[in-house]
């Protein structure tokens, strides 16, 4: 693509990004020093590109995923963006309550772009400092589980016996003796090792405890969601009820966007995904841009932008980006969100 036909899709995209109408020659006409029928060619070569096209009959045009790529990889390697306000920002971010910290960072992302603001969390670690046993009632066991970096996670277990304090006491000890500080899927190997010396009823009370400790957290509390109404008011959104429905179907079975935030953990800075671009986003006209935070200098989880194709990337990337900044320092000052760390 020549230096003439980039700057038309720049400003086609700008324009339709700002107005959300669609662009015609003489729009275009009135920015460049062109004829309109000039920049029609153009626009019927950037077609046939598949960079942009007509919606319906209009005249205008608006860009494609393709075309939004196109522009977006190009904003991000030419345009040095503008630092916000890290210091105002980061008042907006608590940092004496790591949860309130990331539920934080989900508000400020949606209400800085107006957009949805979503935040991976951390996974509950699996890896145990100590284990406690206390009797509930009849068969009900609650297990106790403190993670090394001080999280307390219960999990009830459903005993086929009813155990006493003193079998309680003993398991707790045998757990914290022998595998304090290992991983439960680590415990669960060698536990079996140990089953032959352990009495039978005692080794199913540790296998259960195991099988409990090992299970991840319910991933529908591991992403914090805030603003997603103000998807209401995107236009090209909101005036097709098939497409909305997509779009809140998102947020509400949550495994796509689990998938897209977990994939997106595991690159380096900010990360674009173009609805019809990227086969992590299910719907052509959504984008998503995350970027990783972590905590200590390890990645954790991720945060993003939730918004249509038709936004100001230059604007929401460097949100995202500096957010994501804030966030690290502010969980690496207080330690990790209870969960620990995703696996």
């Amino acid at each position: 693509m020549d230096d003439r036909a980039q700057s038309l899709l720049k400003a086609l995209i700008e324009r339709y990004i700002a107005d959300g109408q669609p662009v015609g020659s003489r729009t275009l006409s009135k920015i460049f020093d062109l004829s309109p029928a000039t920049i029609r060619n153009v626009m019927a070569d950037l077609e046939d590109a598949g960079l942009i096209h007509s919606p319906h009959t209009s005249a205008g045009r608006v860009p494609t995923p393709k075309g939004y790529r196109l522009f977006v990889d190009s904003i991000l390697a030419t345009q040095p963006f503008e630092l916000l306000p890290a210091e105002q920002i980061k008042s907006l971010l608590p940092t004496a309550d790591p949860n309130r910290a990331v539920t934080a960072a989900a508000s400020l992302l949606s209400n800085m772009t107006q957009f949805a603001g979503v935040v991976l969390t951390p996974k509950r670690s699996q890896v145990f400092e100590h284990v406690e046993f206390i009797k509930l009632s009849d068969n009900r066991v609650l297990l106790i589980i403190v993670t090394p970096d001080g999280d307390v996670q219960n999990r009830i277990l459903f005993m086929p016996r009813e155990y006493t304090g003193s079998e309680l006491t003993e398991a707790g000890n045998f757990f914290n003796q022998h595998f304090a500080g290992k991983p439960f899927s680590e415990v669960r190997q060698a536990l079996a090792r140990e089953l032959e010396s352990l009495r039978e009823d005692m080794s199913r009370l540790m296998q259960a405890a195991v099988d409990a400790g090992a299970q991840p957290s319910d991933e529908s509390d591991s992403v914090v969601i805030s603003g997603e109404t103000r998807l209401l008011d995107i236009t090209e959104l909101a005036s097709d009820m098939q497409r909305l429905r997509r779009t809140f179907a998102l947020f509400e079975k949550k495994t796509d966007l689990l998938q897209l935030l977990d994939a997106s953990s595991r690159a380096q800075g900010v990360q674009i995904y173009i609805g019809g671009d990227s086969s992590l986003v299910p719907m052509e006209d959504l984008s998503v841009v995350t970027a990783p935070y972590g905590v200590n200098g390890k990645v954790v989880g991720t945060l993003g932008v939730i918004g249509p194709t038709r936004m100001a990337y230059e604007r929401v990337i460097p949100i995202v980006d500096i957010t994501s900044r804030l966030l690290s320092n502010a969980l690496s000052h207080v330690g990790t969100p209870t969960g620990g760390e995703r696996q």
